[in-house]
């Protein structure tokens, strides 16, 4: 294994900022908005559908140039970031394994991740690459991003049909990472199963230092 590609949300960073910031401009409870988000993800929906769920009718992309316009737009932060993300991706460079950041996020929150100086040697979103997963199309941008042949190349992420599954049709080696919502809902998935399931990523570090 050379190369280890990350998915984002709650694979890198919480998401309790994002969805709690649109329920707060929508005008919704949080606690009402995280269900939805958990319903529509559960049934195998995009999690944007939540958003339409709350404000039937909702124009997304120009609700979101409206936060940003009146200063409350995305935002992340080193307040965002699971505990383990430094210290294990700063033991993977070490142990000479490439380390990269690729999800399916807009071009705000990459150049957010990139402006914290992560460990990695690149990080791109969907919204960047014009592509966004489970399509294939991403799988093979990720493939030419790092200059990696797939066998050699690890995606991890909490999502069995947005990381695991279609990273294993592209030919990548793939590991589940149980944490957040998606990640413990489906703990025990394994259709296709992943090659490796650790419930942190210093545990998937020590993994590949082995």
């Amino acid at each position: 294994m050379t190369t280890v590609v990350l998915d984002v949300g709650e694979t890198l960073v919480r998401d309790d900022r994002y969805w709690g910031s649109w329920a707060d401009w929508l005008g919704v409870p949080r606690h009402t908005l995280s269900a939805l988000v958990g319903a529509v993800v559960a049934q195998g929906r995009d999690n944007q559908e939540a958003l339409r769920l709350a404000r039937p009718g909702i124009d997304v992309d120009a609700e979101r140039a409206a936060r940003e316009a009146a200063g409350r737009g995305e935002h992340l932060d080193e307040s965002d970031l699971y505990e383990d993300v430094r210290p294990a991706l700063t033991a993977l460079a070490a142990a000479g394994v490439a380390v990269h950041v690729a999800g399916n996020q807009t071009a705000r929150a990459g150049a957010l991740l990139r402006a914290m100086d992560l460990p990695a040697a690149t990080v791109s979103t969907s919204e960047e690459w014009g592509c966004a997963k489970p399509d294939p199309a991403f799988f093979t941008r990720v493939l030419s991003t790092t200059g990696s042949a797939p066998a050699a190349t690890l995606y991890v992420g909490d999502h069995p049909s947005r990381d695991v599954g279609p990273a294993r049709a592209a030919g990548l080696r793939t590991c589940h990472l149980v944490r957040g919502p998606w990640g413990h809902l489906w703990a025990a998935w394994d259709t296709p199963a992943p090659d490796l399931r650790v419930t942190g990523l210093l545990a998937l570090a020590e993994l590949l230092q082995a």
